[in-house]
């Protein structure tokens, strides 16, 4: 299988996908307006027991952010979808397309993307549909070919609200009971001592005090979930916010599979030289926005970017930089901040895996110097200790 999947074909935001003969597995994801007001604690694992998948289903129903990879079968040669989440938001579509309910502003920004340079990292948008009543938006099955799949997604950017919520009517004033709630289980400090005696914070101070906790505020990245190809689900990362922390995940994820590393970063680099050049990024503020990862043990390695419902166009003649502290009203997203931390750590979880190849002890003999070698490198990524680079994971 190419390692880029399906090229400019290939879908977005909501993967649900269908593998090769005798396998199949679909990956949701979503950021609704309210999809980051609840954690789950839970950690689910691949099972064969129907029931015991809608036991799981049920419970997974609860995390917001809809991250979601549903289960294998190798029983049928059909593939299928299942769809979780806000039920109705996700229907199967014809082959290799998945439907997404259409809210926010993502039908907009989709179909503006099909003719901007950043169109090769994005789903390829095939219209609207309507279904009883509702109109979806057609996007190609990112996971189509792939046959045991892992899968991370990377919400982007300093803070995961548009502006527009901090300035809502009453959302500056109007104290939450529940959200205060929401805080104490997380944090139990979080609260300042004029809050414990109110007994509620506001939903302005409960979105900028939830960045704070992962490294949505201080790296402008966070990781949501992960899936891994024996199925089991990681999405409890709402406290992961240190480089170590990011490090160690990022090499569970990969198994330390030098090929797949090189492969993101390359991925990486080219999204970022894209984004660069980019009008669409240039006029739009990118809120809520994820890359998805995908890599096979083989070495095969694939960044998209999805979701969009959140994306907000900015006034004529306005624009942005994506690399500069949000301030309220400047409408900074810290999309290039966040995709700078992450190659990096990237680099430092490669480094890592290389290093105990590069440390032996050079062999020598007499009159002869020990050889050196010099760590290869690639426009844009920090040098490796080792390891000759692999271009063709790119390609």
């Amino acid at each position: 299988m190419d390692c880029q999947g399906r090229g400019e074909e290939l879908p977005g935001e909501e993967a649900a996908s269908r593998g090769r003969e005798g396998s199949s597995v679909s990956y949701t994801h979503d950021s609704s307006p309210d999809s980051d007001d609840a954690f789950s604690e839970e950690e689910t694992t691949h099972t064969k027991d129907p029931k015991h998948k809608r036991g799981l289903l049920r419970k997974t129903k609860s995390w917001k952010t809809f991250f979601n990879v549903m289960h294998w079968t190798f029983r049928r040669s059909n593939s299928w979808v299942q769809l979780a989440g806000h039920e109705g938001h996700f229907r199967p579509g014809v082959e290799g397309v998945i439907l997404k309910r259409d809210v926010g502003e993502e039908s907009e920004c989709l179909q503006e993307l099909m003719g901007d340079v950043l169109r090769p990292f994005v789903p390829t948008y095939h219209g609207l549909v309507e279904m009883e009543g509702l109109q979806y938006i057609q996007m190609d099955d990112l996971l189509a070919g792939w046959t045991g799949p892992c899968i991370m997604d990377c919400k982007m950017g300093l803070r995961t609200y548009v502006e527009s919520e901090l300035c809502a009517k009453g959302q500056r004033a109007t104290l939450r009971g529940d959200l205060y709630q929401k805080m104490v289980r997380v944090d139990p400090g979080g609260p300042s001592e004029e809050e414990r005696r109110l007994g509620g914070v506001t939903k302005a101070r409960y979105m900028q005090w939830r960045e704070t906790l992962s490294s949505s505020a201080s790296l402008a990245f966070r990781i949501e979930g992960i899936t891994m190809n024996n199925g089991t689900v990681m999405k409890d990362f709402k406290k992961t916010k240190t480089r170590e922390q990011i490090t160690a995940t990022l090499s569970r994820f990969t198994e330390g599979n030098i090929d797949v590393l090189r492969g993101y970063l390359g991925r990486l680099q080219s999204i970022e030289e894209a984004l660069l050049s980019s009008k669409f990024f240039r006029t739009h503020e990118v809120i809520g926005s994820s890359l998805l990862f995908i890599h096979e043990r083989t070495g095969c390695a694939n960044v998209w970017m999805i979701d969009f419902g959140k994306t907000q166009a900015l006034p004529a003649g306005q624009t942005l930089a994506h690399d500069r502290p949000w301030v309220e009203g400047n409408r900074e997203d810290g999309y290039l901040l966040g995709l700078a931390n992450l190659r990096q750590l990237l680099v430092d979880t490669l480094d890592q895996q290389c290093r105990p190849l590069a440390t032996t002890t050079p062999t020598t003999r007499p009159g002869v110097a020990p050889t050196t070698t010099t760590p290869t490198t690639r426009p844009g990524v920090a040098p490796t200790t080792c390891c000759p680079s692999n271009d063709d994971a790119n390609n």
